[in-house]
């Protein structure tokens, strides 16, 4: 990945798959993987044993990572829009929304 164009904290709209359409914000970002952990988004269920620590045990549901490629950045208009790199006037490397060319890091 040349850069980071999804960073933790952005609030990111789901391009494809089976919550398509959905927004959540970004939880952790594994570039190495060129994966995303989005809060709310693409929930696996795991069945869980009972143990002493858990005496119930039951299922657990969590968020399960996404690839990067799935994801968009969403806009102030809410929908997904890819993200640019620009050189600012005093020198510094911006995040930049392509749809409404709206700076994302300040």
């Amino acid at each position: 990945m040349a850069g980071a164009k999804i960073k933790k904290g952005d609030s990111v709209v789901v391009r494809s798959g089976k919550d398509k359409g959905r927004t959540g914000t970004v939880l952790q970002v594994m570039p190495k993987d060129e994966k995303v952990l989005v809060q709310g988004i693409n929930i696996a269920a795991r069945h869980r044993k009972p143990t002493q620590a858990n005496p119930q045990g039951g299922i657990d549901r969590r968020e399960a990572p996404l690839h990067i490629s799935k994801v968009g950045y969403a806009g102030a208009d809410g929908k997904a829009t890819r993200v640019r790199f620009e050189t600012g006037k005093d020198g510094k490397k911006v995040r930049v929304a392509v749809k409404s060319g709206e700076k994302i890091d300040g």
